[in-house]
């Protein structure tokens, strides 16, 4: 029985630290210690509970010592895997971050990656993340770090710069979710059973939240080629590719979607979108998918409000307080996270190619050296090795590259906490475009304001004339 040393940054979460606990606890072969630390050691507490009851689950497959820390140094020390799950700054921050700009008819549907909510989630989280990869570097140096946070490429970017030696990989199931969808098309297409996502062939490569199926193969047939025929049926009324939904599911769940934006980004490129379409508007001129609630009716998403995550999130406090207390039965179910998997890859226990967020070092060769990028990679023995993705297509590309380089610059100007240069980081998002100078100004003053307490410790706020 192997044993190891796992941290989880964020510990007191309350949705994805249970779904790795599950994992884990439903994973043979593996135990050990489940570091968790928050800045809320109350909920990492309640997890703690939660975790001592999973381990008296009779469905449970290894025995894990779950232990609270409040100083993340001790926390770190002796570590294997630190995985990084936080939520930078409070849902109050990030209700300015989505709701701020619709005052100026900026609407966002997630509001965590790019567009005004994204710059400053970035302000908010880049630091936090500096802190993070210093006391890695520290305590932990050779252990391997999963980041789970968005904005994800600047935040992996920040990991490296601040640790050139740092073994770090960005880990998101966008692309599982395009991957699932092609299963749908499988289905529906070849007459045949939902085939698992593991059984398909595919090439993905972009930015995360903007990465692109070049390729995609069930056995001998091309996924894409029967991409005309399928939409043909369910363009107009959409198909949620959820395992856990019908079809149509997408319409009662605020996180869920169409894929009506993905389908008709294909009949544009020729190439897939693997994001799901939440986020795929977010990149694009507002004008295309997102310039206000009838897009969203019209093109079968959601406008995910920050009103509806504090709800949801006061439910699932209620939740871990029932299962703490054993009021609640504790269910053990796998998730469909590859998480435990790239673990085990790295153990020497298998091999795994998946998507993952690492430096450009060549995997794709159409954008700059050291951008972060999402392609596949083997998960091997001690090793995350980028696969080289085919070239994406010069119009994709010329969609991708603009972001790709305003994250690379909006990092350098966090980093040197130059609100000037910041800003026009923040002008330049697509989301922005047509916005006056002036009132973009204002714009991200009342942002700044409205976030001050988040963002005080590291900048000088009275720097940018209100």
């Amino acid at each position: 029985m192997k044993r190891i040393k796992l941290v989880y940054i964020g510990g007191g979460s309350k949705a994805w630290a249970r779904v790795f606990m599950n994992d884990l606890a439903l994973t043979e072969g593996l135990s050990g210690e489940l570091a968790l630390y928050d800045i809320d050691p109350a909920a990492a507490e309640l997890n703690r509970q939660i975790g001592q009851r999973i381990n008296a689950h009779p469905d449970a497959k290894s025995q894990w010592d779950y232990v609270v820390y409040d100083d993340l140094d001790t926390a770190l020390t002796g570590a294997d895997f630190v995985a990084i799950s936080i939520l930078p700054g409070t849902f109050d921050a990030m209700a300015v971050d989505v709701h701020a700009p619709e005052r100026y008819g900026i609407y966002q549907s997630v509001g965590d990656t790019t567009g005004p909510g994204g710059v400053l989630r970035s302000m908010r989280s880049v630091p936090l993340f500096e802190g993070f990869a210093r006391a890695i570097q520290r305590c932990c140096p050779h252990a391997w770090v999963i980041n789970l946070t968005n904005p994800m490429t600047i935040l992996v970017k920040t990991l490296y710069d601040v640790f050139p030696g740092i073994k770090a990989f960005g880990c998101c199931h966008e692309v599982f979710n395009a991957e699932d969808f092609l299963c749908c098309v499988a289905a529906q297409e070849l007459g045949v059973p939902r085939p698992h996502r593991r059984e398909l062939t595919v090439d993905a490569s972009g930015v995360n939240h903007f990465t692109w199926i070049t390729k995609a193969r069930y056995r001998d047939n091309d996924l894409l080629a029967l991409l005309p025929s399928f939409m043909e049926k369910f363009y107009d009324r959409g198909y949620c590719e959820k395992p856990d939904h019908d079809p149509d599911g997408w319409r009662d769940d605020p996180f869920c979607y169409g894929n009506k934006v993905k389908m008709d980004l294909f009949r544009r490129f020729g190439v897939l979108a693997a994001a799901g379409d939440r986020h795929l508007v977010e990149f694009l001129p507002k004008a295309q998918y997102l310039s206000g609630p009838a897009d969203a009716e019209k093109w079968l998403y959601h406008l995910t409000t920050v009103d509806y995550r504090k709800a949801d999130r006061e439910k699932r406090i209620a939740q871990s307080l029932a299962m703490a207390s054993g009021a609640q039965p504790v269910e053990l179910q796998r998730s469909s996270e590859e998480l435990i998997a790239f673990v085990l890859a790295i153990l020497g226990r298998g091999k795994v190619v998946s998507n993952a967020n690492l430096p450009n070092v060549g995997q794709m060769p159409q954008l700059p050296l050291g951008t972060v990028v999402e392609t596949n990679c083997v998960f091997d023995n001690d090793a995350v090795t980028p696969v080289a993705a085919r070239p994406l297509p010069g119009s994709v590309l010329s969609l991708v590259m603009p972001h790709a380089l305003g994250t690379d610059n909006l990092y350098e100007a966090i980093k040197a906490r130059d609100l000037p240069r910041i800003f026009e980081c923040f002008l330049a998002q697509p989301l922005c475009a047509g916005l006056a100078i002036d009132d973009a100004r204002h714009l991200f003053g009342d942002m700044l304001r409205g976030t001050a307490a988040d963002l005080q410790p590291w900048y000088d706020l009275s720097a940018w004339k209100f």
